[in-house]
């Protein structure tokens, strides 16, 4: 075995990965025969947007294809309908067929920044489980519950927390982790990757595939992307904490500076590609007292470069410093976003209660009317450069309108 080609499996099963079952060794021994396997991710088409903490995953499966195995990607365009329960605390709303696709249609070239979609010789695959759940009957789904007991699935915390909370839990949702199990069962898969929160779904799969094929299926379970100290996921989009894999190398330089300095290492060791000797190295900085600040624009460099380039990771951050380092009040970012002198006529005719300004602010983020009031009595709210005192305030076509510290809007 190459030394370069071990190494490389020694990084694939230690780094970001939390648990492997059925036991690292005995995958390990699977890898070093090279034997030629599939491992597969499954995304769940709920949204169009894809963060970094998503990314980790597909970084795994980028090792996994420079291995040579043969790496899929599945839409759970069938599963979607029903909503995955897992670590839900109520019941997931149910997509449309036409949601489903519509949130699909920038996935490919979000994941297909870290993923060689165009790889010919080793070409990843794109299915969809509703190619299989789809066709199977009413006789079907009973042989697949019969496999798990009703204790089972009460086990799970969420469903546990629904019930003590008197909230309702719903018979529908039990047969998420079967249809998830049944998409091994599909494919024949070798490994699936999920984070901790998929450990059932992804056991439930290794379970069936032993039922149904006689065929042992490894399940690789991968950090998730949390902040040490609190225990809060790092990666929100409804907080306005997602560094989505689309954003302009502004938006995502300036959202990796605001994450918590607790989360800068983790960041490191998932979300980058750098060697784990260079994050050990960044590890005793930390300690010895350097500026987690200058830590952190190190990250935003290393990020922003890996979804764009080198180039327009220097430009972010020299944007970054002249907003927050220098505090230029006229400073004004290269991805200002338009919007409409309109919306604040229409929110000064619709509510005269209310300041028309908070109320077209609150929906420009968006943000609740008493966020972007209390934004607005601290001084957050600027025009060309200047604080607005007065709420009453109706921006004129070309202004510049900044809400907070990173958004930023031209008035049109």
């Amino acid at each position: 075995m190459n030394k370069a080609i071990e190494e490389k499996i020694n990084t694939l099963l230690s780094r970001s990965i939390d648990t492997i079952y059925p036991s690292k060794d005995a995958l390990k021994k699977i890898l070093l025969s090279n034997k030629k396997i599939s491992v597969y991710v499954g995304i769940d088409p709920t949204a169009d947007y894809v963060h970094i903490g998503h990314s980790t995953n597909y970084i795994i499966l980028k090792r996994f294809h420079e291995l040579g195995h043969k790496v899929i990607v599945l839409v759970g365009d069938f599963t979607a309908m029903i909503g995955d329960p897992s670590d839900k605390t109520s019941m997931r709303i149910q997509l449309s067929e036409e949601q489903v696709e519509a949130n699909l249609k920038t996935f490919k070239s979000q994941i297909g920044r870290i993923l060689p979609l165009d790889d010919g010789q080793n070409p990843i695959e794109f299915v969809h489980n509703s190619k299989w759940l789809s066709k199977l009957s009413f006789n079907d789904a009973v042989e697949l519950a019969s496999n798990f007991t009703v204790q089972q699935m009460l086990e799970r915390d969420a469903f546990k927390k629904r019930i003590s909370d008197n909230k309702p839990l719903h018979l529908h949702e039990f047969f998420y982790p079967l249809m998830q199990g049944y998409d091994s069962v599909a494919m024949k898969v070798d490994i699936e990757v999920g984070g901790t929160d998929q450990t059932f779904n992804m056991l439930a799969g290794r379970t069936l595939e032993k039922r149904y094929l006689n065929k042992e299926k490894f399940v690789i379970t991968t950090t998730l992307l949390e902040n040490p100290v609190t225990g809060e996921k790092l990666m929100s989009k409804s907080l306005g904490t997602g560094v989505g894999l689309n954003d302009s190398p502004e938006e995502m330089y300036g959202k990796i500076m605001a994450l918590p300095d607790e989360g800068i290492l983790q960041c490191f060791v998932d979300c980058t590609y750098l060697l784990l000797s260079e994050v050990d190295k960044i590890a005793h900085d930390l300690k010895s007292g350097k500026n987690p600040r200058d830590i952190k624009k190190k990250l935003a460099l290393e990020i922003v470069t890996m979804y764009h380039d080198v180039k327009k990771a220097h430009a972010a951050e020299e944007n970054w410093t002249k907003q927050f380092s220098t505090r230029d009040k006229n400073y004004v970012p290269t991805n200002t976003t338009k919007l409409a002198r309109k919306s604040f006529i229409t929110q000064a005719t619709r509510d005269t209660q209310r300041a028309a300004l908070i109320a077209a602010c609150a929906t420009a983020i968006p943000q609740s009317m008493s966020e972007a009031n209390r934004l607005f009595k601290q001084g957050g709210l600027r025009l060309n450069g200047n604080t607005i005192t007065d709420a009453s305030t109706l921006p004129e076509v070309g202004d510049i309108l900044q809400i907070g510290k990173k958004h930023y809007f031209k008035i049109v």
